[in-house]
């Protein structure tokens, strides 16, 4: 166990770190694309940590897993993580490689200006949640906390960056989902983000699970 919580101890420090105080410095010496492949690399190597080291921790009961939250929270990830990695999503990875600096508001992006990050955050906090024990606490609670921080540290990287067209674009948009929608500065339009994403987000998350066990050595619905 002690193993998973440096893992994830390294995971979360590297993303507050590298994200935060030391982006700019690290992209001024190494370039934008020498940092983007350092953050890359640790990334890989911080969720090979991971995987590798609860795979092998010990399962120590804390609280009555819920397995509802996999039911709930899983297919609305996998949903999120479609619809949110698509380039025209200004805070895509792809966005920001591209260096396409449009801020377009349309499909996922009017319900939260973060879906893949969200995706990532749910699926922490379902696997916290379903499990109940130690070591999914320390993976999903990792995952979760770099998740949220990361939807800060976009929002300041890009407001640094676009100045006044990001704050327009922050003003009529939400980083919690449908808080913009319910606040009024925004509308829902569901055919804007298509079957596409629902489609495939159900049959990923249904994928997933049916291959759990083989790929992460504990079944997704244990009998």
């Amino acid at each position: 166990m002690l193993e998973l919580a440096l893992a994830a101890l390294f995971w979360v420090a590297f993303h507050l770190l590298l994200a935060g105080p030391l982006r700019a410095p690290l992209a001024a010496r190494l370039g934008e694309n020498g940092f983007r492949g350092l953050f890359s690399v640790l990334s890989l190597a911080g969720l090979a940590w991971l995987a590798l080291a609860w795979k092998a921790a010990p399962v120590l009961p804390v609280f009555p897993g819920q397995p509802w939250a996999a039911w709930l929270l899983m297919p609305v990830s996998c949903i999120l993580l479609l619809a949110g990695g698509r380039p025209d999503n200004p805070t895509s990875v792809l966005a920001e490689i591209s260096g396409d600096h449009r801020l377009p508001i349309r499909g996922i992006t009017r319900v939260t200006r973060h879906p893949v990050l969200w995706a990532f955050a749910l699926w922490g906090l379902a696997h916290v949640l379903a499990g109940g024990t130690l070591g999914g606490i320390l993976l999903g609670g990792a995952i979760l906390l770099s998740a949220l921080r990361g939807m800060w540290n976009i929002d300041a990287k890009r407001n640094r960056a676009l100045g006044p067209a990001w704050e327009a674009f922050a003003a009529v948009t939400s980083r919690v989902p449908f808080g913009a929608i319910l606040a009024g500065r925004q509308r829902f339009v569901p055919a804007e983000i298509g079957w596409l994403p629902l489609v495939g987000g159900l049959a990923l998350c249904a994928g997933l699970a049916w291959a759990h066990g083989f790929l992460f050595g504990v079944p997704a619905f244990p009998g």
